[in-house]
């Protein structure tokens, strides 16, 4: 039994002839009558009663149309989902999003995408890099945004633009000249990503330099969000260290100052995927405009 001999079934009971099964199904009549018989042959039994001016289902027919309706409604419904997931005109676009995007514009990345494509479901996560990574490589999200370094095995990292991170303070006095490690050591640090802690790409950075030049570095408060941390440290309870897009987008209370590292350091934002799989053609799009706006970006300058 093929799929083909049940369209061919539902139609002629539901026009009640075989001529007018044809004509709709753009076929020949013998073709039509053709496929009947096999069906009828291949299991010993008759379909219609001919005769009259209209086929008449016999009970064997009866017994197999909710059937061929509910087969060939369930491929009609597969056919559907996997053009869609083949085409812009559905499926869902999963990514995942660095924990600072809204400092480098990319809220508008939603928007943008559905103005263009409002036909496919958006799965967009705003997580810290170390989880999108994660989520990317165990094939949660099928690409996203982050900040190097992360744990990269199983993933294709594509860099494409840097941010400089600057020292912030309240005290003036330590912001005459860019800091040096050894300046950081005794200063009392307040640091956001609580959760990730030094697995964050940022402080993993400082901690990979703190390491190599032997400085101890003095935490005395950790809060999840950038905010609270800049928040802190206006009230004078420690210094920090933030991305230049976020120290020059007014969020931080006044009376805090920022100052640049004698030694440069850099946030670099980077695309990952799944070296394994391939992007479906929602999220390949999805992908493109987020690199576009990336790149775009006056508040990153280009990876060295």
């Amino acid at each position: 039994m093929s799929l083909v001999q049940l369209r061919v079934f539902l139609a002629a009971a539901r026009l009640g002839s075989f001529t007018a099964a044809a004509a709709a199904m753009h076929m020949a009549q013998p073709s039509v009558s053709e496929f009947i018989r096999r069906l009828e042959d291949a299991y010993g039994t008759v379909l219609f009663v001919r005769g009259g001016r209209r086929l008449v289902l016999t009970a064997a027919g009866e017994a197999l149309l909710p059937l061929a309706e509910q087969t060939v409604a369930a491929a009609d419904e597969a056919d559907r989902t996997l053009r869609a997931l083949t085409s812009l005109s559905g499926g869902t676009a999963s990514f995942g999003l660095l924990r600072n995007a809204k400092y480098y514009a990319l809220e508008s990345l939603v928007t943008e995408f559905h103005r263009l494509h409002p036909d496919v479901r958006l799965r967009v996560v705003g997580l810290n890099s170390v989880e999108v990574a994660g989520a990317v490589a165990s094939g949660e999200l099928e690409a996203g945004l982050v900040v190097l370094p992360i744990d990269d095995e199983g993933l294709v990292v594509t860099p494409l633009r840097r941010d400089e991170v600057v020292y912030a303070s309240s005290d003036r006095s330590r912001l005459t000249a860019p800091p040096t490690l050894h300046d950081l050591a005794g200063r009392p640090l307040v640091l956001y990503d609580a959760h990730y802690g030094w697995r964050d790409p940022t402080r993993r950075q400082v901690a990979d330099r703190a390491r190599l030049a032997a400085v101890h570095l003095d935490v005395v408060a950790e809060v999840e969000q950038v905010e609270s941390a800049l928040a802190l440290v206006a009230a004078g309870i420690g210094d920090t260290f933030v991305s230049r897009a976020v120290a020059d987008s007014g969020a931080a209370p006044a009376g805090i100052g920022f100052v640049p590292f004698a030694e440069p350091l850099f946030d670099t934002v980077a695309l990952v995927r799944r070296a394994s799989a391939a992007l479906s053609p929602a999220t390949a799009e999805l992908v493109r405009l987020a690199r576009d706006m990336v790149e775009s970006s006056p508040l990153l300058g280009p990876v060295a």
